[in-house]
């Protein structure tokens, strides 16, 4: 199903049945990614007496409960009522849901025990865009990002120059394949979700980072168009499934 899209007065074809889909799946079990130190979701029958929703057990219908954390179990976006002391929702200040957006592979420098995307590298990995979003993918890439156990793994995360450069080029949406643009134990600082937020001085209600994506390797470093749909949650976050889609001509 072809589309022409118009961007800042240029005209973009996509084709709508073939999606790249970059996120995660939500498991009941320790095959899901975990992250921030909690076990991993379940996905369970509601049972009530001798009522077991599931169908294998004699119910008419499967009727599960999930026990999940958008922040630790799955692909989610978040606005910036995660570190605000005002209550914000997501779905109170993200209204547009389809943004060009550029992907970019870039392995993270070694500084100390930690590894850190740059301003150095993200300007450079940026040049000439004009997107509202840039998806982040972390080199080396590997399948076992969507199982992996994340707590105590000092991930790498952005630096806050490097989130404040994003920031500056007029990017609203934020998306990479770590459990967090910050590094994981930094006493609560939190300098890269500030930057990118402009937190507290001019905060972008209208902002978004999602967290916790995984892009395949086939799927080649350039320019999209980025669908951002989060579950209506009245939540600071709420799990999404991110898809991007070729730009086939310009």
């Amino acid at each position: 199903m072809l589309a022409s899209i118009s961007h800042k007065s240029h005209s973009y074809k996509i084709d709508f049945s073939q999606p790249l889909d970059i996120s995660i799946s939500l498991r009941g079990d320790n095959k899901n990614p975990m992250a921030w130190y909690l076990d991993h979701p379940e996905i369970k029958p509601v049972k009530d007496g001798d009522f077991i929703g599931k169908v294998s057990e004699g119910s008419s219908v499967n009727f599960n409960n999930i026990w999940f954390n958008p922040h630790a179990h799955a692909t989610h976006t978040e606005c910036v009522g995660h570190i605000s002391k005002e209550f914000n929702s997501l779905q109170q200040h993200l209204k547009i849901f389809f943004f060009k957006a550029r992907l970019i592979s870039i392995e993270p420098e070694k500084r100390g025990e930690d590894y850190v995307f740059t301003k150095g590298q993200i300007s450079k990995s940026l040049n000439n865009i004009d997107s509202e979003a840039v998806v982040i993918r972390t080199l080396p890439n590997y399948i076992g990002k969507i199982s992996r156990n994340h707590s105590h793994s000092n991930w790498p995360y952005l630096e806050e120059a490097a989130v404040a450069h994003i920031r500056e080029l007029g990017i609203k949406h934020l998306l990479i394949d770590q459990p967090s643009v910050d590094k994981e134990k930094d006493n609560g600082k939190l300098l890269a979700h500030k930057a990118f937020w402009d937190y507290p001085k001019n905060i972008r209600y209208d902002a978004t980072i999602t967290e916790l994506i995984y892009v395949p390797n086939k799927i080649e470093d350039g320019d999209y168009f980025l669908n951002l749909q989060p579950a209506s949650f009245e939540n600071d976050a709420a799990p999404c499934k991110p898809v991007l889609y070729k730009i086939l001509d310009r």
